[in-house]
């Protein structure tokens, strides 16, 4: 079993335990994924792009604690709508390598659309 299969079985089994699997909709685990998603910008919030690469230890550490906060929505919702993260993920390169061919987007931010 890979790590993140791993994950998702205890979080489905920290979930059970507490009886909070009844509160883990899909929409509740998108909403709850979304509002930690936020929090992670707090962190960096006022900083400067030099200091957001060279953090202290304590926005380190928030920063940490708010990524496990995002990954674990986002595993409980893959694991609700029965999604292998690990593949979609792999689907989802295959796909972005055909929209931004390295030969024409390399070192540039624009969006495929605006070719």
């Amino acid at each position: 079993m890979s790590e993140l299969t791993d994950l998702r079985d205890e979080l489905r089994a920290f979930a059970v335990e507490r009886d909070w699997d009844q509160f883990h909709s899909p929409k509740n685990l998108a909403s709850a994924l979304t509002v930690e998603a936020a929090e992670l910008l707090e962190p960096f919030q006022w900083l400067t792009e030099e200091q957001s690469s060279s953090l202290t230890d304590k926005q380190r550490c928030a920063v940490m604690d708010e990524l496990a906060d995002v990954q674990i929505y986002l595993i409980r919702l893959a694991d609700k709508l029965d999604v292998d993260l690990v593949q979609a993920v792999r689907t989802k390169m295959v796909r972005n390598a055909e929209r931004y061919p390295a030969t024409i987007f390399k070192g540039s931010a624009r969006k495929y659309s605006d070719t």
